[in-house]
């Protein structure tokens, strides 16, 4: 088999020193080394410099808001409303609290602000729709039994059982497979924490359709199990075809890899160098590389 690969010449960004690798096509390499080492710098900054089509999933923060939720961030929302307004043969726009069905009191933030003057701003629920942000009259029309505030409120795991249209179930599959089924398509993104934040940006992302992705440290915040999801992803896309970049120090993300490349031999200007290309088994005979300590361990 003829393997392709995606190359990188001479390479000088930041603290990298004319630096040239070769990153095959189809399969997932896993850039590693000490923080500082360059990692980002090489993949983020010079392969997306020469590669703008990739898909980069980074530790960027979502866009976050009371008005912002998973639902929406993730693209869901969209779905959701038209299954409302088929089932109740209505237009889409009365199931969004940002349009028509926004209870017209708060303004679809479900809590009203009281400006104390000297004093901090007071929030309190709306008294009109009781915190549910749609009018009384959208709250009427139903789903499967359910109103749309309730669907907002149901967590991924209990939506997945819920909704069978394959657009909503295939999103909400991703973010179950991140470890994010236990959170409500209605919850506020400012109450998430970074992982969370983070894992919502990966399950945003992984179900477009490209050829390569790159992720810079997706394990962030993740517990093993959710890693081992993450993993069984990353096999699926590497398995239709697709090429993966992944910047991590998680080892068992490292030992999944079919190419590393290291980083090193520290950080800053003592970093920059290519240490290591090949396979996490060649690696072990690394004796300058960090990496290869810990896969020996």
């Amino acid at each position: 088999m003829v393997i392709k690969y995606l190359e990188l010449s001479k390479v000088n960004v930041n603290n990298l020193k004319n630096v040239s690798v070769n990153i095959p096509a189809g399969v997932l390499t896993v850039v590693t080394g000490v923080a500082g080492s360059g990692k980002s710098s090489l993949i983020e900054e010079a392969f997306i410099r020469q590669h703008p089509d990739a898909i980069l999933i980074n530790q960027s923060a979502v866009g976050i808001s009371s008005r912002s939720n998973p639902a929406t961030y993730t693209g869901i929302m969209d779905d959701v409303r038209k299954a409302f307004a088929k089932a109740n043969k209505v237009d889409a726009g009365l199931f969004s609290f940002n349009s028509k069905g926004a209870c017209e009191n708060c303004g679809g933030l479900g809590v009203v602000y009281t400006d104390l003057s000297f004093f901090e701003i007071v929030k309190s629920p709306c008294e009109s729709c009781g915190g549910k942000r749609f009018k009384d009259e959208v709250l009427d029309y139903k789903f499967k039994g359910k109103s749309i505030a309730k669907a907002l409120a149901m967590t991924v795991r209990q939506a997945l059982e819920h909704f069978d249209q394959p657009e909503i179930q295939r999103k909400l599959q991703t973010m179950s497979d991140v470890g994010l089924d236990y959170l409500a398509l209605g919850q506020p993104l400012n109450t998430l924490s970074g992982g969370e934040c983070q894992r919502l940006k990966l399950a945003s992302e992984l179900h477009k359709e490209g050829s390569i992705y790159v992720m810079d440290e997706p394990t962030t915040g993740m517990h093993k199990s959710d890693t081992a999801h993450l993993l069984e992803i990353i096999n699926k896309l590497v398995d239709s075809g697709n090429t993966v970049i992944v910047i991590e120090h998680n080892m068992d993300v490292v030992c999944n890899a079919d190419w590393i490349i290291d980083l090193g031999p520290e950080g800053g200007h003592k970093g920059g160098q290519i240490l290591f290309e090949g396979t996490p088994k060649d690696l072990l005979n690394v004796e300058t590389s960090y990496t290869a300590q810990y896969l020996r361990d």
